[in-house]
């Protein structure tokens, strides 16, 4: 696998553990996050916990497209190429309704159509992986309850935050498994997987249900988390293996294999039908690229 591995979300957390793990395993890492500060502290951490590594920070936002397609051109210079990449960063929950630089409700924009927009103008660099290229997403135990509101995906008409994350990562998978399809029929050298971490203790309960407001759910959510999730790096597990094992398969995905897939060794983990389906990612592949105002090769 060693070879460049750019990780969206990086400062902390999952994406931070994710990073680690593919640094350790010898590739050369982008920590990719919107605070340059962090950044810096991200480089400093992971310079210390895995010593000789080879690492970067770029600044990435993934509620602007403007940033998402300059990263995209800086990740490109002088034919630069991309092993790896790991589709990370996220929120969870907000409780009152936020848009996007260029409009999208925010979760749907930066979880999903970001990391879309962002594949999309990183394939030259993903195509030219001379031992083929991973693409991994990552989505959630929420895409169970997801379904795709294709008269409401930016909650214009009725806004419930729950809804639209389970909906984001729903989104997220459905991608991964129409990029899988895509890159087969396509022949494109490229591997499309899927991962989630179960429960995992990270930022983003606090940044989301767990500090964003004062309601009930997120305040016992947060409790729950605290009291029964596992630590990031173990949630990060999973990602490592998609992004990095050899026994991860094209249209794969991948969890804890616990109890209700909330902690444990990472394995093979449940696809609800809603994701399966080949006809809503052909929907949602031409409803992105529109949107995004993006286009993939063939």
């Amino acid at each position: 696998m060693p070879g460049r591995a750019v990780v969206t979300g990086a400062t902390g957390g999952l994406g931070f553990e994710t990073a680690a793990g593919l640094a350790r395993a010898g590739a050369h890492v982008v920590l990719a996050g919107r605070d340059a500060a962090k950044g810096e502290a991200a480089l400093a951490r992971l310079r210390r916990e895995v010593p000789g590594t080879s690492v970067e920070f770029e600044m990435l936002d993934l509620a602007s497209l403007a940033s998402v397609q300059a990263f995209a051109e800086r990740m490109q210079d002088a034919g630069r190429v991309i092993d790896t990449l790991v589709n990370n960063a996220g929120i969870m929950a907000p409780p009152v309704r936020r848009t996007t630089a260029d409009g999208f409700e925010l979760q749907f924009g930066v979880n999903y159509l970001g990391h879309f927009a962002l594949t999309a103008w990183l394939m030259p660099a993903l195509l030219r992986a001379e031992a083929g290229a991973r693409v991994v997403q990552v989505s959630s135990v929420a895409h169970r309850r997801g379904r795709m509101a294709w008269d409401n995906l930016q909650g214009e008409r009725r806004y419930n935050a729950w809804t639209a994350y389970s909906q984001s990562k729903l989104a997220m998978l459905i991608f991964a498994l129409e990029l899988a399809r895509r890159a087969k029929a396509q022949g494109w050298p490229l591997v499309s997987v899927a991962a989630h971490p179960g429960w995992a203790a990270t930022d983003l309960i606090a940044n989301g249900p767990g500090g964003g407001g004062p309601s009930a759910k997120g305040r016992l959510l947060d409790v729950g988390f605290r009291l029964f999730a596992q630590s990031a790096a173990d949630g990060a597990l999973p990602l490592i293996h998609a992004a990095a094992s050899p026994d991860a398969q094209a249209g794969g995905y991948y969890g804890p294999t616990g109890l209700g897939e909330i902690k444990g060794p990472p394995g093979p983990a449940r696809v609800m039908p809603q994701a399966w389906d080949a006809e809503a990612g052909k929907r949602l592949w031409a409803v992105s690229e529109t949107l995004a105002g993006v286009s993939f090769p063939g």
